[in-house]
């Protein structure tokens, strides 16, 4: 056991090593490229800050776990928004940019809605994998050619907002930045093996399903690069870049790691990824409604209060208290979804519908 948590801690640093040195690299061979300032932060910083999950993803399916797969994205997501913007606006109000609102957070609502299709028949094939990864194409494209359009004061104040705390002259040679990528990605892909190696063990010692050491353990693992980027962009008053960070790695985790996934899955003869019954019945609900209840939560004044931080927070330890009782099935388990089904989650629905009313008039609240 003693080895199997050095493996884990070893993947996990691994992991987030690689995601930094990515996105570092990969940011800065973008720009280098000429690319501009807002799709790197909506592309490269998210995509990079979801490698991890993609990675996992993949190794999960190579090794049989298609469980551990699932799991881990679904988890990811709920981890993000419940956890990350819960604990960032506990720290201070988060400021909620008005493209989120008009644009990027419906887009991962959609993709929610469009996983939630997708499994319905409880398995998400090769062709499905391909849709999403199209999608996940089709997206980044789109960003491009939005950003061709942003007026250049909107992207100088992206740029600056990204800009680093110290230059760094080195990073802007083209074989430091090459080589960024490659060490990052062969940490990627080590970390991700040795991380579902030690889950799939410590499932077996647990005695649970490798779907809820995804849905925990291994999603609040891979999701480490998410809390940092968001945490201190917190702390460092670039409120924005946080709420961002998560909303398009959401995004990304859905069309790129489970499209990732469900395409290599079929392509090494696996017939795609079978959905376990308690993700469908439960699991993709609560990732779908977190992903809704975004759009009420931003819309107040569109910023993330602490009260509403302190929700979030308390709603991904009361997830995990069901899924830990559900897995021991547990004599207190009734009880709580009780509790939670009759009072707790109507009460929040009730709040946020009201919230939605009596959000301020344009021109009030924050600018954009």
């Amino acid at each position: 056991m003693t080895m199997t948590l050095l493996m884990f801690a070893g993947g996990l640093m691994a992991l987030i090593l690689g995601a930094e040195l990515l996105v570092r690299g990969a940011s800065r061979l973008a720009l280098t490229l000429g690319i501009s300032p807002l799709v790197v932060g909506l592309t490269v910083v998210s995509f990079g800050t979801s490698a991890p999950e993609m990675a996992v993803g993949v190794g999960a399916v190579l090794a049989g776990n298609a469980d551990l797969a699932l799991g881990n994205a679904v988890g990811s997501n709920v981890f993000n928004v419940l956890f990350i913007l819960g604990l960032s606006a506990m720290i201070t109000p988060l400021v909620v940019n008005i493209q989120l609102i008009r644009q990027e957070v419906p887009i991962m609502l959609g993709a929610s809605l469009l996983l939630f299709l997708l499994v319905l028949d409880g398995n998400l094939g090769f062709l499905d994998g391909i849709m999403l990864m199209t999608l996940m194409i089709a997206y980044t494209v789109f960003l491009v050619w939005q950003s061709r359009s942003q007026g250049q004061a909107a992207q100088d104040e992206y740029a600056a907002e990204f800009a680093p705390d110290q230059p760094a002259p080195w990073l802007d040679r083209l074989s430091v930045q090459l080589a960024l990528i490659a060490v990052g990605l062969g940490l990627l892909v080590a970390g991700s093996d040795w991380l579902v190696q030690a889950s799939v063990v410590f499932a077996k010692a647990l005695g649970v399903s490798d779907l809820i050491i995804g849905l925990t353990i291994v999603s609040a693992g891979t999701s480490m690069p998410e809390v940092a980027t968001s945490v201190m962009a917190a702390l460092k008053g670039e409120r924005d870049i946080a709420v961002g960070n998560v909303v398009g790695s959401n995004t990304f985790n859905i069309l790129g790691s489970l499209g990732l996934a469900g395409v290599v899955s079929g392509a090494v003869g696996a017939g795609g990824l079978v959905v376990p019954a308690a993700m469908l019945n439960f699991d993709l609900w609560v990732m779908t409604a977190v992903a809704l209840a975004c759009l009420p939560v931003f819309m107040t004044g569109r910023e993330i209060a602490r009260w509403e931080g302190c929700m979030f927070f308390g709603y991904y330890l009361a997830y995990v208290g069901y899924l830990v009782l559900a897995a021991q099935n547990h004599m207190a388990l009734a009880a709580f979804s009780g509790a939670m089904l009759s009072f707790v989650l109507p009460l929040t629905v009730i709040t946020l519908v009201v919230l939605a009313l009596r959000q301020p008039a344009p021109g009030e609240g924050n600018s954009p």
